[in-house]
C-alpha cells in the first residue's frame, strides 16, 4: 500500500514538475505561447513508460487520463487553467492528446505496452519538435485546412517517428523490417492534417496500432 502511495506521488511529482517549469518560463517569454505549450506536450512523453516501470495498473492509468479529459474540456469552456491552451487559433489539440492516450492505455497498457508507448512518443516527441522546429527555423511552407506547415517541421517529424519507431524496435528485439519505415511515413502525412488539433488523436492511434500489427505482433 506505501509502495502504491509512493509510486502515485512520484508521478504527480513529476507532472507538477513540468507545469512548474511552464509557469516559470511563461513569467520569463509570456508571448511565446506556442512554445509554452510543447513544452508540456514533450515534458509529459516520459510519464507512460516511467508509470509502466512503477507498476500503476491500468485502472489507476485510465481514471487519470479520463479525469485528465474532463479537466480540459471543462477549461475550454471555463478558461481554469489558461496555460493548456494559450493559443491564437482554435484547437482542441490538448483534449485529443488525452483521449488518444486514453484509447491507447486501454487497448494496449497490458497487452502490448511498447504499441502504446510508441503511438505516444511519436506523438509527444516526432508532433512537438516537428512544431517547435518548423515554427523557429525559415523552410519551405505550405497550408493545408488553413494550417501552416513546413518543410524542416515535416522532415522533423519523420526522422523524429523513425528513430523513436527503430530504438522501440530494438528495446523489443523484434526483426527490422521495412514496416518501420511505413509507418513513420504515414505518420508524417497524418501530421500534415492537423486541423483543431485532430493529428493529436490520428498520429499516436495509427501509429500505436501499426505498430502493433505490423511489428510487435501480439
Amino acid at each position: 500500500m506505501h509502495s502504491d502511495l509512493l509510486n502515485y506521488l512520484i508521478i504527480f511529482l513529476y507532472i507538477l514538475a513540468i507545469f512548474t517549469i511552464s509557469l516559470v518560463y511563461k513569467t520569463l517569454r509570456p508571448l511565446n505561447k506556442e512554445f509554452l505549450r510543447k513544452i508540456i506536450h514533450i515534458g509529459i512523453g516520459p510519464i507512460i513508460p516511467l508509470a509502466q516501470y512503477l507498476q500503476i495498473n491500468q485502472s489507476s492509468a485510465l481514471i487519470f487520463t479520463g479525469l485528465i479529459s474532463v479537466l480540459i474540456l471543462t477549461n475550454y469552456k471555463y478558461r481554469i487553467i489558461t496555460i493548456i491552451e494559450d493559443v491564437d487559433r482554435k484547437s482542441f489539440g490538448t483534449f485529443f492528446y488525452c483521449l488518444s492516450l486514453f484509447i491507447m492505455i486501454l487497448c494496449f497498457w497490458e497487452k502490448d505496452p511498447l504499441s502504446l508507448i510508441t503511438g505516444f512518443f511519436i506523438m509527444t516527441f516526432g508532433d512537438g519538435l516537428a512544431a517547435l522546429i518548423g515554427k523557429n527555423i525559415k523552410s519551405k511552407k505550405w497550408y493545408l485546412f488553413n494550417q501552416q506547415k513546413s518543410l524542416l517541421g515535416t522532415l522533423t517529424m519523420f526522422t523524429t517517428s523513425f528513430i523513436i519507431l527503430l530504438s522501440i524496435n530494438y528495446v523489443g528485439g523484434y526483426t527490422f523490417n521495412l514496416n518501420i519505415l511505413i509507418i513513420a511515413l504515414l505518420s508524417t502525412v497524418l501530421e500534415q492534417v492537423s486541423i483543431f488539433g485532430i493529428d493529436n488523436l490520428s498520429v499516436p492511434i495509427f501509429a500505436s496500432i501499426s505498430f502493433n500489427l505490423l511489428v510487435s505482433n501480439t
